[in-house]
């Protein structure tokens, strides 16, 4: 399996479970309590799930701790920012690819929960991808 294979089958894992949670939980619920579910789930599916983990900020060859924390690193490859926000913003998708950028990663989820449909709130982030679009649009 190539990278890209196997990233894909980590996100669609990622996408499934938060599916489920949404189906069981629904809308309205504060970020920490989808966080806590997700780890939960991606964990019982065997995936390697680390929460809140730091992430410094490289400049000038200098290691600075900012106090930026990932909501989820998953498999050490997939970032996954989790939000229950009326509407997902640009920023949102901005910071995301920041965090891409900042950690080496090539892809990360972006997943607002307060949604109706969850798959109207999940959008993938892609950061030097080999054949893919820089960025993708929501699932449809």
């Amino acid at each position: 399996m190539n990278d890209e294979e196997r990233l894909n089958k980590i996100t669609e894992t990622i996408i499934g479970v938060a599916i489920g949670i949404h189906k069981a939980l629904g809308p309205g619920l504060l970020e920490s309590a989808y966080e806590a579910c997700m780890v939960y789930d991606l964990i019982q599916s065997g995936l390697k799930v680390e929460q809140q983990k730091p992430l410094p900020v490289i400049y000038r060859e200098v290691k600075l701790e900012c106090g930026y924390r990932l909501d989820l690193m998953i498999e050490n490859e997939v970032i996954v920012e989790i939000k229950s926000v009326e509407k997902l913003l640009p920023i949102h998708k901005a910071q995301l690819m920041s965090y891409l950028k900042l950690s080496d990663c090539k892809v990360g989820l972006l997943i607002n929960f307060n949604v109706e449909l969850l798959k109207d709130g999940i959008q993938r982030v892609v950061n030097n991808f080999p054949n893919s679009p820089r960025t993708q649009r929501p699932l449809r």
